[in-house]
């Protein structure tokens, strides 16, 4: 097999892997492509069965040994995952009349959500309230002071 074969798949391997969403799985496979297709190229990649053989051989020793430690570092340090974009403490606007304890809709970034009264007073209409927690889509409010 020509290697410049296998450096396309291996390109095509990596660039599924970027596209697709996943947990880091094509890279292996790409990768190994690649060092087969290099391989080929200096005239060390011997015949087709052989290629093919350390194709599979590197892929999936590649993909036992290193996968795990990989997503192990891409975690994020320090305990339990950090939400990127917390929604609490920002500001939502109430859309209908809500009750103490009752449930209706607010909106937040241009967005309609359901959201649930914490306060023990009435909020209005068009009311700016602070997101004290979100569940699901679910944002549970308290009027502004």
């Amino acid at each position: 097999m020509s290697w410049w074969i296998w450096v396309i798949l291996g390109l095509m391997l990596l660039g599924a892997e970027v596209a697709l969403p996943g947990g880091i799985v094509m890279l292996f496979f790409g990768a190994a492509a690649i060092v087969v297709g290099v391989l080929g190229a200096l005239g060390l990649g011997g015949p087709a069965w052989l290629q093919f053989v350390l194709f599979s051989i590197l892929s999936v020793v590649s993909l036992l040994v290193l996968r795990d430690p990989i997503l192990e570092r891409m975690k994020v340090r320090g305990g339990e995952a950090q939400e990127i974009d917390s929604l609490v403490g920002t500001t939502a606007i109430v859309d209908q009349d809500l009750a103490p304890g009752a449930d209706g809709k607010a909106e937040l970034r241009g967005t309609t959500w359901s959201a649930h009264n914490l306060s023990a007073e009435p909020l209005a209409a068009g009311q700016p309230c602070v997101v004290e927690r979100v569940e699901g889509l679910t944002l549970f409010l308290r009027g502004k002071a």
